[in-house]
This record gives C-alpha cells, sequence and structure tokens, in this order.
C-alpha cells in the first residue's frame, strides 16, 4: 500500500460514523455581562489610541464638526443623515455614489461613518456597509474616519455580534471590524500608523438610554 492509500485508509477510518456525531452547540446569543458596558467599550477602544467622545444624540452636529475642524474635504455614505455633518463649515462634502476611484477617495481628509456593531470587550466596531456606513473603501482609504455608534449597538462580546450581522451575511454584504486606528509595526518594531486605513479613528458613543449631562 503506498503512502497516499495509507493516508486515505486512516482518514476514512476516522471519518466513519461521524454523521451520527451531534453538532456542536454554539452559544452565539450569550450574554456577556458586564458592569457598565459602554464604560468598557470606551476604555477598550481608547486602548488602542483611538479618540472617544461620549455624546447625547442632539449633540451628533457639533461633535463630528468639532473631530474635524482641520478638514476640508470630506466624503460620506449616501445614507448617512445630512445634518451629521451639516456643522462643517468651509467643507466640502460628498456623498458617495460608488464611483469614485481609489486615487479619488484619496484626496479627501476623511469620512464619517455610522456603524452596525460596537463590541466592548474588545473594543472593535463593526461596520456591515449598510446605506449610512457605506461601501469598504470608504472606510479604509481617508486618512481620518468619525464612526457613530450608539449605545443601543453595544453588545458585550464577540458571539453576541453574530445575530445582529447575520442579515447583512445573509444580503451578501462584508462586514469590516475596526479595533483601533490602522497600525502595524516596522523591523525596528516602532508602531507606524496609517498604513493600511485611516491614522486616526474618532468614535463618537451616542447615548440612547440616558442622556449625558450638560458638559
Amino acid at each position: 500500500m503506498s503512502t497516499r492509500d495509507d493516508m486515505l485508509t486512516r482518514i476514512a477510518a476516522a471519518l466513519e460514523g461521524a454523521d451520527r456525531i451531534p453538532p456542536p452547540q454554539r452559544e452565539y446569543g450569550a450574554t456577556t455581562p458586564l458592569p457598565d458596558i459602554a464604560a468598557t467599550f470606551v476604555e477598550r477602544v481608547e486602548d488602542y489610541r483611538a479618540v472617544v467622545e461620549r455624546v447625547n444624540p442632539e449633540g451628533i452636529t457639533a461633535a463630528v464638526a468639532a473631530a474635524l475642524t482641520r478638514a476640508t474635504r470630506v466624503v460620506v455614505p449616501p445614507g448617512l443623515p445630512r445634518e451629521w455633518v451639516a456643522a462643517l463649515d468651509g467643507a466640502e462634502v460628498v456623498a458617495d455614489d460608488g464611483d469614485l476611484s481609489p486615487d479619488e477617495l484619496d484626496h479627501f481628509d476623511a469620512v464619517v461613518t455610522a456603524a452596525a456593531v460596537g463590541i466592548a470587550v474588545t473594543g472593535t466596531i463593526v461596520l456591515d456597509h449598510g446605506p449610512d456606513q457605506g461601501r469598504r473603501a470608504l472606510s479604509l482609504v481617508p486618512d481620518v474616519h468619525v464612526c457613530v455608534v450608539r449605545e443601543s449597538q453595544l453588545v458585550g462580546d464577540v458571539p453576541e455580534s453574530i445575530a445582529p450581522l447575520r442579515h447583512a451575511v445573509d444580503a451578501g454584504r462584508p462586514l469590516t471590524w475596526i479595533s483601533g486606528p490602522s497600525a502595524t509595526s516596522d523591523i525596528e518594531l516602532e508602531r507606524v500608523e496609517g498604513v493600511h486605513g485611516p491614522r486616526t479613528l474618532h468614535v463618537l458613543l451616542v447615548s440612547t438610554d440616558h442622556p449625558l449631562p450638560p458638559a
């Protein structure tokens, strides 16, 4: 018997009766208990050197403008609420129609998007690229990404994010998982940011259940 035949025989023997093994039970809907899910999310996102700001719903417009005071050209998804960028004084705001090339996107200073899910334990933001998040290139090319996340979109850990993202997967949309600004290490192990995506991530965490007191 050749080595190949021996290997195939061993595989067949190992698989014999495999169809009778019950599938594993995955607790994708399990809840991770956290005393303050929003505070945990903020702490973990800040660990990645991202900027995190907690705002009331009526403060989104002002917070976006404050985050982009140096931006002259801003691109936004077609379904983004336009009032979010209404206070960008002097900046050109362009709604992406899908025709902008990577080179054209590179000439924008920043992008503003919503999000699908925020994962507290890992400090991860997930985009499912619905109308208020746009196509994937928008969040990968401009140097600054301002991302609006609502507290109602927060989950404890990764398994809990599966259910709210399932509809996007079923629709064939990609998912982008963002844990801080784009970063890598060079040959000297020096951290370098902005190599594979935005150099700056500015997260606006919007209180949806308990309005924040005035600053």
